[in-house]
């Protein structure tokens, strides 16, 4: 399990069926949060931890990069890192990874979704943004 995963437990216990239980593994929402987040226009890439950059940096993909996410019986809280392109808003930026976040989850989990904070961690500039300055 990544270093930036909270919980209370390495699974939620979602439901039990006739045939057994259901769990999702924390993991996985921290993932669902974090391909959510960078699909939204704006967003650079997610804003991890120094043991994350280094993960990358030697080609292993770790896609919770950036995300905790805090899961109790009752409700999943997130908390996001991100990178924002230059030149786009702020908040416009966050608000739209507030809701597409609490979809993607709500949708993908039956869970329920009470808080998304976003933090933005950096700016990145492109190379044209760079050129003009």
């Amino acid at each position: 399990m990544a270093a930036d995963v909270q919980s209370s437990g390495n699974y939620n216990v979602k439901e039990t069926s006739t045939l057994g239980d259901i769990q999702i593994a924390d993991e996985v929402i921290a993932i669902i949060a974090g391909l959510a987040a960078t699909e939204v226009e704006g967003v650079a890439k997610m804003y991890g931890n120094i043991p994350n950059e280094l993960v990358s940096r030697l080609g292993m993909k770790n896609l919770s990069k950036g995300v905790k996410v805090f899961v109790t019986p009752e409700n999943v809280k997130v908390d996001l890192s991100l990178e924002l392109k230059y030149g786009y808003s702020v908040m416009d930026v966050s608000k739209e990874v507030q809701e597409k976040v609490k979809q993607a989850i709500e949708t993908m989990t039956g869970l329920e979704v009470s808080e998304i904070r976003v933090r933005i961690a950096g700016v990145a500039i492109d190379k044209e943004e760079k050129a003009k300055a």
